[in-house]
């Protein structure tokens, strides 16, 4: 092995390169693990300086604000009728915020953050990956889950306080909303390295935003994938601003993609307000996936047209030519004017839409403000596939020997004062 007796001894070299597998056992397990060996630190340096990395990280737009579209990347990514439920599920989830929005100012709701701006990044992931993959979300992916078919009243009853919305159904492959900054991306790291284990051909995608990046389950998360060759993909919606923090501070590297780089993952920046670009990054991402077996680090451009949440008033911070001109850049206005172009969209359609949209929405409102409301034994469900025996006796004697019981539901409870 290469040694340093002193700061004075120079390098010593007595190990090259080694093509034999390290292995090691999992004791846990009994099974026998085999990963190929890293390039040995302990080779004789080049002298006297040579390149020991360079690297590009390259930056996919195929459909602009402008309109201009690239035929050779675009054509045939995505088909037309595709694009039309595409576009109806974009419109839906702005639609969504708007309402809720509202809601929430009249005191129906809590604190709710919108994904205006955002919504082409989780909805052109939803739609690239298979439905049996995983998509462990943070809060602002709401339109590539309501693609995957998790309902709306899931998203509001999260936001009106009713942990019943992160019941989410199994057949979805779709974690609850993650409102701690990072977390997520751990989940996101054990589904994939669960799917692998078991020979399963599952990936997972993470969501996150740029801010999340400064966090340390971040670091972990990509660090654990990378080296246990783990097919994850993580995909950083870059909005510029983490709350009131811009993403100048936060990080002085040109890109948020090249943080990748260090733990040995191939790194894309997409043009985040274009769904073509997000679709064509993402079939990218997901082939290395599955084809290696190794993660893949995804940044997506783009920008948050509305407040960090409703607790926020972005006016506080952000200066508003900047806002208008991201405005100009919204991806559901760049792909209405494509489709619109193309002849396969109008404005009497578009209308229609939005006015079929706002229906949805409402009625979703209302039948989440009618639902009954949760009863005392709710807080042993939701965890456990079959309840252990512990928990089974702690649910039935809450109902007869717990502070506050309801009289009605004690033994003999006629007599009961």
């Amino acid at each position: 092995m290469a040694h340093l007796a002193s700061p004075r001894t120079p390098w010593v070299a007595t190990k090259t390169r080694s093509a034999v597998p390290q292995c090691y056992h999992s004791p846990r397990h009994g099974r026998r693990i085999e990963r190929a060996a890293a390039v040995s630190f302990c080779e004789t340096p080049p002298m006297p300086i040579t390149t020991a990395l360079t690297t590009t990280i390259e930056r996919v737009s195929i459909l602009d604000e402008h309109g201009n579209f690239d035929e050779k990347l675009g054509k045939g990514l995505i088909p037309d009728a595709d694009l039309l439920k595409l576009y109806e599920t974009m419109v839906t989830c702005r639609t969504m915020d708007e309402v809720a929005f509202k809601v929430q100012r009249s005191g129906r709701m809590g604190t709710y953050p919108q994904n205006m701006g955002q919504e082409a990044n989780s909805l052109g992931a939803a739609y690239a990956l298979n439905n049996d993959d995983w998509l462990v979300t943070c809060y602002r992916e709401n339109c590539g889950l309501m693609w995957r078919g998790v309902p709306i009243d899931s998203f509001l009853l999260h936001w009106m306080g009713d942990e019943r919305g992160n019941a989410l159904p199994r057949a979805h492959h779709a974690t609850p909303i993650a409102v701690p900054i990072g977390t997520q991306m751990l989940h996101a790291t054990g589904l994939a390295w669960a799917a692998k284990y078991r020979g399963q051909k599952q990936i997972a995608c993470t969501f996150f935003g740029d801010g999340a990046t400064s966090e340390g389950d971040f670091h972990e998360a990509c660090n654990f994938a990378a080296n246990l060759d783990i097919p994850v993909i993580f995909f950083c919606q870059n909005n510029f601003w983490a709350i009131s923090v811009p993403g100048r501070i936060q990080c002085s590297a040109p890109t948020v993609a090249q943080r990748g780089v260090a733990y040995g993952m191939p790194c894309l920046q997409v043009d985040g307000n274009d769904l073509f670009a997000v679709v064509y990054g993402m079939r990218k991402a997901i082939d290395h996936a599955r084809t290696t077996g190794k993660p893949f680090f995804i940044e997506g451009v783009t920008y948050r047209l509305g407040d960090h949440t409703t607790a926020d008033d972005a006016r506080r911070y952000r200066d508003q030519a900047e806002v208008d001109a991201w405005k100009a850049r919204d991806p559901i206005i760049r792909l209405r004017n494509y489709m619109t172009k193309k002849g396969i969209w109008s404005d009497a359609k578009d209308a229609a839409l939005r006015e079929a949209a706002e229906a949805t929405c409402m009625a979703t409102i209302e039948r989440c403000e009618q639902i009954e409301h949760p009863v005392r034994g709710d807080v042993f469900n939701h965890t456990f596939a079959e309840l252990p025996a512990d928990l089974v006796i702690q649910r039935e004697t809450g109902h007869t020997h717990s502070l506050g019981q309801d009289p009605s539901q004690l033994p003999n409870a006629s007599n009961a004062r």
